[in-house]
């Protein structure tokens, strides 16, 4: 992560965030004036790269095509049989007949039901296959994208658009695939039908049509921008209560609860004022195609009995239009429903696409590696990074680092030490200069490869939910039993291992919640001590741990740094003591150099350091 001081431009914080049409966090000046109107940017091709996952499960779509024909054309006889039933045999009086007809409508009505459940269990394992395939392209695209990209998002929002919004996708097309092929074979067969039957009471229905979609038109206008925004918001709400659940701790300790929930309830306020608008707009569909469906029924009602009364149609006519116009006025409701859907669908499929969209890490790396192990010299050139266009981080730094030297880093917080960590990891690229291993450009090398090389324990010790055994075999996959105790051996984990109740197979919850920090920190070296780097990195790995916990883990951090080239970032300089050699860093650049008893010699910034921590720890 950046140093403190010199952060990136987005680095989350607890004041309530606001987030650009991606979804993406917003600096300070858009807190005033709400959240910004999100419009669909493209849904045409939205909608195409939907198909595009959909054309991936042809055969369920051919089974949802032929179901909804079956279906739709069993429903389309039904009306007709019905007007049949009705002039042959109910206004003659047939009883014999009218039994038959009877039988054959429940079984037209019993087929359509069965084709029916086929339907929608074949829609259903489309819309889930789609959306399978969609979550896994998000979460490997997650893997791919740069540390660079998390550092200015919060995992709530990100983790939005991973749930709820590809959720979002997966009830419109459980929908909308099997209403929207049935709406259109409805309309199209239930207007042939009618003509079938009366071409002039097919014009009078049909006049209903403009004014249905003159309605529709007026309402459906703006729900796309409040789905879209109710989508926005709802991946801001999330990211607030991931915040704040992560910081509970310091909440709590500051006493900021009232602000927070404060913070929120404006956050809850506008998603609910957003929702409403968008529900209500949507739910009014509904209603206002009630309404224009009885009044088609009255128009053929009363236009009906007038063709009726002068015999130029049939009662079982009437009947067969009434049912007919249900149907004719069924699917341009759907149709309209389904496009308030649409829009809510399109809004998560969007913001799911601009993750997918975005510059993975590994796009433009060349294949390019390191043909055998490291001996792990590490040089600084010149080397200019800053986090904005207007901040230097690091200025024109230079460093050597010999093979299996141990090099400390130490300076005031913000001066550049983590970021020197970040761009030997290529979690972030230099603007300007060279950082070399082994005489290879590190900007020449696969990432991957360039990270196999290198042993990374942070401050914040981070473990899995898992076994404790898995946790350290993370480190090396293909590791043996025997080879995992051996390196919890080495990180002095084993003991404290083997006192829990299940050993190394003991399960941790979250975070490793059962542990203390200091245990979780000796997981972690373990971990390292399996990898085998070259080159290890020790951010500050001490600092969260009490006295005697830091002897422990000083001891296994020796021991994992033997034989290989170390870069120890500490404020307690009481651990550096023995590095090789101790880098001071000042604002970007290395201001003193040397061993401890050179550079407590020079009387500089690190003897005022030292002499500043050496009386606080004797006056406590």
């Amino acid at each position: 992560m950046p140093d403190s001081n010199h952060s990136n431009p987005s680095t989350p914080g607890k004041m309530p965030q606001r987030f650009d049409q991606m979804g993406f966090r917003q600096g300070p000046g858009h807190l005033q004036g709400g959240a910004p109107k999100v419009r669909s940017k493209d849904a045409r091709g939205t909608l195409r790269r939907i198909g595009g996952y959909l054309r991936l499960e042809r055969r369920a779509l051919v089974w949802v095509i032929l179901c909804t024909v079956l279906t739709t054309g069993l429903s389309l006889i039904g009306p007709y049989i019905i007007g049949k039933l009705f002039d042959d045999f109910i206004v003659p009086g047939h009883f014999d007949g009218m039994v038959r007809m009877g039988l054959i409508l429940f079984g037209v009505y019993a087929l359509g039901a069965f084709f029916t459940w086929v339907q929608q269990y074949m829609a259903s394992s489309l819309s889930q296959n789609t959306v399978q395939h969609m979550r896994q392209e998000l979460f490997e695209q997650y893997q791919r994208l740069p540390v660079s990209f998390f550092d200015q998002r919060t995992h709530g929002e990100l983790m939005s658009r991973a749930v709820n919004d590809i959720a979002n996708v997966s009830n419109t097309l459980n929908q909308t695939v099997v209403q929207l092929i049935a709406s259109v074979l409805m309309l199209a067969g239930s207007i042939g039908m009618m003509l079938s039957l009366s071409v002039w009471m097919t014009l009078i229905t049909i006049l209903t049509v403009p004014l249905i979609t003159f309605s529709i038109k007026k309402v459906t206008v703006h729900t796309r921008r409040f789905f879209s925004e109710q989508q926005q918001l709802l991946g801001e709400v999330n990211g607030f209560v991931q915040e704040s659940i992560s910081g509970l701790k310091v909440i709590k300790v500051f006493g900021r609860e009232a602000q927070s929930v404060e913070q929120f309830r404006e956050i809850n306020e506008r998603l609910r004022s957003v929702s409403v608008k968008a529900q209500s707009l949507s739910g009014s569909v509904g209603p206002m195609m009630n309404t224009m469906r009885n009044l088609t029924f009255l128009v053929i009602a009363v236009f009906g009995g007038i063709f009726a009364y002068h015999e130029l149609i049939t009662i079982g006519v009437i009947v067969s239009f009434l049912n007919y116009s249900n149907q004719f006025s069924q699917p341009i409701n759907q149709l309209a429903n389904q496009y308030n859907l649409f829009q809510s669908a399109i809004a998560g499929a969007e913001r799911v696409f601009e993750v997918l969209d975005q510059q993975p890490e590994m796009a433009e790396e060349p294949e390019a590696g390191m043909n055998c192990r490291i001996r792990g010299e590490v040089v600084f050139e010149q080397v200019c990074f800053r986090y904005k266009p207007d901040v230097a981080v690091l200025k024109n730094l230079s460093l050597h680092a010999k093979p299996g030297q141990v090099l400390a880093l130490v300076g005031p917080t913000g001066a550049g030490k983590t970021t020197i960590i970040n761009l030997l990891t290529r979690f972030y690229d230099i603007q300007s200069g060279r950082i070399l291993i082994d005489g290879e450009d590190i900007g020449e090398l696969d990432k991957r490869v360039l990270r196999e090389q290198i042993g990374l324990v942070l401050q914040d010790a981070y473990v899995f939910s898992g076994s404790i055994r898995d946790n350290i075999r993370y480190g090396r996959l293909e590791a043996a039993d025997q080879e995992i105790e051996e390196a919890a051996r080495l990180a002095n984990a084993d003991a404290f291992i083997r006192k829990l109740p299940d050993g190394y197979d003991t399960y941790l919850n979250a975070e490793g919640g059962n542990l203390s920090q200091g245990q979780r920190q000796l997981l972690t070296i373990a971990r390292a001590v399996l990898a085998n780097p070259s080159i290890l990195i020790l951010d500050e790995a001490t600092s969260n741990v009490d006295t005697r916990t830091e002897l422990h883990i000083q001891e296994a951090m020796r021991t994992l740094m033997k034989g290989r080239t170390s870069f120890v970032i500490a404020h307690r300089l009481s651990t550096i003591r023995e590095a090789d050699a101790i880098l001071v860093v000042q604002d970007g650049e290395i201001m003193e150099q040397g061993t401890h008893e050179e550079l407590l010699g020079k009387k500089g910034f690190y003897f005022e350091m030292y002499q500043h921590q050496f009386v606080q720890n004797n006056v406590s």
